[in-house]
């Protein structure tokens, strides 16, 4: 998950400030051909571009209307898929037109002309991670997930067809949406996977190591044998940094083949680091760039722009729903943290 937060703190939403308890998570898209972040969130942080328009959300009423969500989703200035935070989660949306505003943590998908598979496919997957890490927030499940056009046939959001007038054109749905969800909620709290017992695997040479620089080799389609296929963004557009190359001292072996863990990714042009893909990827599959840097075991981390505590856990404790045991190390009562501070990292 690519998380970041801009909270749009001009919107009377906003400025309003009522709280909720949130009761579930209701998935909208925005009924318009533009993908691009910065048409809904703003002002530009350098990663979303300008908006030449300034027509955004962080104004008191956007286009006249009395609209906010909790995020957005959609491309930044760079063409890599994005979700933004733009209201407190617990705070009270003006998103449903009904009293699913009382219930439910909002977010929108940014559309496109519903026609690029890529696009959608990637979205799709933000989405299913953002929900994820909703869920495991505030105590939810896959079953408190429902987008607005069920909101509607539920009474208590207003009459419109998002989304389900985009998922079926690629074959989903909200209930492949929610088996998603479900899936990833319950990969997350499995014990760590550990190796097939016969034939035993070897063990990673020391040029795959934790911290290494790599990348997909070409002709690469899938993270493994049997997986699901590797995005072309992902191989064209990114190195990766390994985080984690055994489980309990032993090779993670999927499909038959010894994996290690992708952790941040690594932008080709320019070298800007992040939120990773955190998938086990074969071995063979991959190339070293660039060797295991020194200092990477330190029991701190000086928090950037852009970071998330799930991104964090990620790059260091090799999976994003371990962010829970870096807020217990540092005494911290909330996702919230700002450019410079310095976190304690727990061990592995």
């Amino acid at each position: 998950m690519n998380l970041h937060k801009l909270l749009l703190t001009n919107n009377a939403c906003y400025k309003a400030g009522r709280t909720i308890t949130p009761k579930g998570i209701m998935v909208h898209s925005t009924g318009a051909n533009n993908p691009n972040l910065k048409r809904y969130v703003g002002p530009d942080d350098g990663l979303l571009g300008k908006n030449p328009n300034n027509n955004h959300w962080n104004t008191d009423t956007p286009d006249g209307r009395q609209v906010c969500v909790h995020a957005f989703i959609g491309n930044l200035a760079d063409g890599t898929i994005a979700a933004y935070q733009t209201l407190p989660w617990n705070y009270r949306g003006w998103h449903c037109g009904g009293s699913g505003n009382d219930t439910h943590i909002s977010f929108e998908i940014c559309e496109d002309a519903l026609t690029d598979g890529d696009y959608f496919n990637r979205v799709y997957n933000e989405a299913v991670e953002l929900c994820v890490y909703l869920c495991k927030q505030y105590g939810l499940n896959e079953s408190n997930i429902i987008c607005h056009s069920e909101g509607y046939k539920l009474g208590i959001a207003s009459n419109h067809a998002d989304v389900m007038h985009w998922f079926p054109k690629h074959g989903k749905s909200m209930d492949t949406f929610r088996a998603a969800v479900k899936q990833a909620l319950a990969e997350s709290a499995a014990p760590a996977p550990q190796p097939t017992p016969d034939p035993e695997p070897a063990t990673p040479g020391a040029n795959i190591a934790e911290g290494a620089l790599v990348a997909f080799k070409n002709g690469t389609t899938n993270y493994y044998p049997g997986s699901v296929n590797v995005p072309s963004w992902v191989i064209s557009d990114y190195y990766h940094k390994i985080t984690q190359v055994t489980s309990s001292g032993k090779p993670v072996v999927k499909g038959g083949k010894v994996c290690v863990l992708l952790g941040k990714k690594v932008k080709k042009s320019g070298g800007a680091e992040e939120a990773g893909i955190n998938t086990w990827v074969d071995m063979d599959a991959l190339a070293v760039v660039g060797a295991p840097s020194t200092g990477g075991n330190s029991a701190t981390y000086t928090v950037k722009q852009g970071d998330t505590l799930w991104g964090i856990a990620a790059t260091f404790l090799g999976s994003g729903a371990r962010y829970p045991e870096i807020q217990a190390a540092n005494g911290l009562t909330s996702d919230v943290i700002k450019t410079g501070q310095v976190l304690k990292i727990p061990t592995k």
